[in-house]
């Protein structure tokens, strides 16, 4: 069932909510459109409507309702007993596809923690029937205890999820302390689900993460090394895809998880071009990267599926915008642009890199596998003397901890800024 209402901030999108259905794995048996002027608290909807909802679902033999809009535990509930089968909310139905799509065990534990959170809320009505009913001879029963029991468990189950989160979270940490420590950028990838980040990435780094034209095929952050002309390596990552309204619980489920956005040097904001509403998308997307404290990072905007525009459109770099980004039409699909997009990425972190010339006597050879390590080293040629000269591209920092080196006896020789792109 889906609502159309008249304020838009609220209003959910009727082919996403179709996309959300078919990527749950349920086959549509009717649709039902409703307009409510008004909601009702107990329902949501009028007593006529929800009569018209139960005799189309029994009509179709349907196994459950699905509602377009985030319902109360009271109205949920409420709506399952009028219609006499399980009703699911907008929040329930993401959660089912989280719950399908984790592969790690980070991810599984994210899932399983989102759910929880959603059904200790909905903890009610299980046991009525062995519920107290009065103080009477033959009307007490263990209702009430079996209820506090269940609650008990899940909230038993959540503090448990937390702690073993926050071991994981904590590995994560030192990983990421352990890229910064190396001064190694990190780019990550965002966008709306649906858009083609996870088909992006397996072409950038030549991985294999899973990719389906589906709503949230993949939920698990994927990182992988990307060497960029000019730059050297950079650490690029995938993450879960946004959407509108994004549930709280999950949220705060994939807390680590959003963490790396938070972090980015730079992000890589992947737009389906060929979107009619990729506009709306869009500030989706930049509205939760400024709910979740990312709004900063600088951004790179990625037009992918520009082959399936009407008319397509040819993959370009666009010059720099009013707000100093640039655009990069491409195509993951085809794989047309993937050299514009990297000299996009490249130019974005080059402005915080210097260009240097360390030279390096044969008899240092640690010091030169230390320079190596850095993966920063553009070209290296050796004099008559035997001395290398290596050409590297530098954040300052590291530069700053070569220079600073005793054991490298000849250090710069040449150092240039990189001008911003």
């Amino acid at each position: 069932m889906h609502l159309e209402l008249h304020d838009t901030e609220h209003a959910e999108d009727l082919d996403e909510f179709r996309e959300l259905v078919d990527s749950a794995g349920v086959s549509e048996v009717a649709l039902i459109i409703a307009k409510p002027s008004s909601f009702r608290a107990r329902t949501l909807l009028g007593s006529g409507k929800v009569e018209e909802i139960t005799a189309i679902a029994k009509a179709t033999n349907a196994d459950v309702v699905i509602v377009n809009y985030a319902l109360t535990p009271g109205q949920e509930r409420n709506l399952s007993n009028d219609c006499e089968m399980r009703v699911v909310d907008r929040v329930g139905l993401i959660l089912d596809i989280f719950a399908q799509r984790a592969q790690s065990f980070e991810g599984k534990l994210q899932v399983e923690l989102a759910q929880l959170k959603h059904m200790s809320t909905r903890l009610v009505g299980g046991w009525s029937h062995l519920e107290r009913q009065g103080s009477g001879v033959g009307q007490r029963g263990p209702g009430e205890k079996q209820l506090e029991t269940d609650r008990r468990l899940v909230q038993d189950r959540i503090w448990m999820l937390q702690k073993r989160l926050d071991k994981v979270r904590s590995h994560r940490g030192l990983s990421r302390r352990s890229r910064t420590k190396s001064e190694l950028s990190t780019v990550v990838i965002v966008g709306y689900t649906n858009a083609g980040k996870s088909t992006l990435f397996n072409l950038l780094t030549r991985a294999d993460v899973y990719a389906e034209n589906r709503l949230f095929a993949t939920l698990d952050t994927t990182i992988r090394r990307l060497h960029l002309p000019g730059v050297g390596a950079c650490a690029l990552a995938d993450t879960v895809g946004f959407i509108r309204h994004i549930p709280h619980d999950l949220v705060a489920a994939f807390r680590s998880t959003l963490e790396e956005t938070v972090n980015a040097t730079l992000l890589l904001h992947v737009i389906d071009a060929s979107d009619t509403r990729r506009n709306e998308k869009v500030a989706d997307v930049l509205t939760v990267l400024q709910e979740i404290g990312a709004g900063d990072v600088p951004i790179v905007h990625v037009y992918n599926k520009a082959d399936s525009c009407i008319p397509p459109v040819e993959a370009h770099l666009t010059a720099v915008n009013d707000d100093g980004h640039r655009d990069v039409w491409v195509s993951a699909k085809t794989g047309e642009g993937m050299d514009l997009l990297i000299r996009a990425i490249a130019e974005k972190l080059a402005g915080e890199q210097i260009s240097v010339r360390v030279g390096m006597q044969p008899e240092q050879g640690q010091q030169r596998a230390r320079i190596y390590a850095t993966g920063q080293v553009l070209s290296e040629v050796f004099d008559e003397s035997g001395m290398a000269w290596l050409t590297l591209s530098l954040s300052p920092q590291q530069w700053q901890d070569i220079y600073d080196d005793p054991t490298i006896e000849h250090k710069v020789r040449l150092a240039t800024a990189s001008s911003n792109a």
